[in-house]
C-alpha cells in the first residue's frame, strides 16, 4: 500500500498550491483553537480555501473545540470532507461528533506524552474512523515541531490492529525523518505541518514535494 500524506496548517492560496502540487492526499485547515497555532483560520477564510481545493484532495477540519455541536457546525460552515478532533476531549464527545458527522470520517487525536497513550488510543478507537498520533507541549496541541517516542506510536499501531483502525502519524516529521518514522511505526498515513514550512511559516513547495515523495517511496 502506498503511504498517504496529509499536509496540515494550510493558511493561504500559496500553501494550498504547494500541497496540491506536491501530491498530498489530504490537507488540514486549523480552525476553532484553544491553544497556540500560528496557522489558525477563521471560518470564512477556511471556507474560501476549502472551496478552492481540488476534489481529488481530502479537506480536513482540524479543531481544538470541545463541544460536539460547535464542531459539527464549524465543519458544515467551512465545507470539509473529514473532521480531526484535536482538542482535549472525552471519548463521549468523539462519539457524539461521529454520530452527527453525516458520513464524514472522524480522526481523533491522541497526544503521545508517555505509555499511557496506548490506553488512550484503545479507548477512543471504537468511536472514530482513525486515530492520529501527535506531540504536544504545555501550550501547543500540535505544530510543535517535536517528534514523540515512536516506539509508543508503534505499540499503538499494534494495539489497534484488532480494532481495524488506521493510525496517522504526526509530530515533528520532516522530509528527512519521515522514512525512518514510517519504517518504525508502520502507520496508515503521515501528517506534517511545521516540518515543511519556511522560516516565515509558509509552506515550502520543495519541502512539501520532498515529504510526499519520501513517504510514498518508503517500502
Amino acid at each position: 500500500m502506498t503511504m498517504r500524506s496529509k499536509i496540515c496548517g494550510i493558511r493561504s492560496e500559496a500553501d494550498l498550491r504547494a500541497a496540491v502540487a506536491a501530491g498530498a492526499d489530504a490537507i488540514g485547515f486549523i480552525s476553532g483553537v484553544t491553544h497556540v497555532s500560528e496557522d489558525a483560520l477563521d471560518r470564512h477564510r477556511a471556507a474560501t480555501l476549502s472551496a478552492a481545493t481540488p476534489p481529488s484532495v481530502t479537506r480536513v477540519l482540524v479543531t481544538h473545540l470541545t463541544d460536539a455541536t460547535a464542531i459539527i457546525d464549524l465543519a458544515d460552515r467551512i465545507g470539509v470532507d473529514a473532521i480531526q478532533i484535536h482538542g482535549l476531549v472525552s471519548v463521549d464527545v468523539v462519539a457524539r461528533v461521529r454520530e452527527r458527522a453525516a458520513e464524514r470520517p472522524i480522526l481523533a487525536a491522541v497526544h503521545v506524552t508517555g505509555p499511557e497513550a496506548v490506553d488512550a488510543a484503545r479507548a477512543v478507537a471504537p468511536y472514530c474512523d482513525a486515530v492520529l498520533l501527535d506531540s504536544r507541549t504545555s501550550d501547543r496541541l500540535g505544530g510543535t515541531g517535536r517528534p514523540h517516542d515512536w516506539s509508543i506510536s508503534a505499540a499503538i499501531v499494534d494495539a489497534l490492529a484488532g480494532f481495524d483502525r488506521p493510525v496517522v502519524l504526526a509530530g515533528g516529521l520532516t522530509p528527512a525523518t519521515v522514512a525512518a518514522a514510517i519504517r518504525q511505526v508502520r502507520p496508515y498515513a503521515v501528517d506534517v505541518n511545521s516540518g515543511v514550512e519556511t522560516a516565515g511559516g509558509d509552506k515550502d513547495p520543495a519541502a512539501c514535494a520532498a515529504f510526499v515523495a519520501a513517504a510514498r517511496s518508503t517500502p
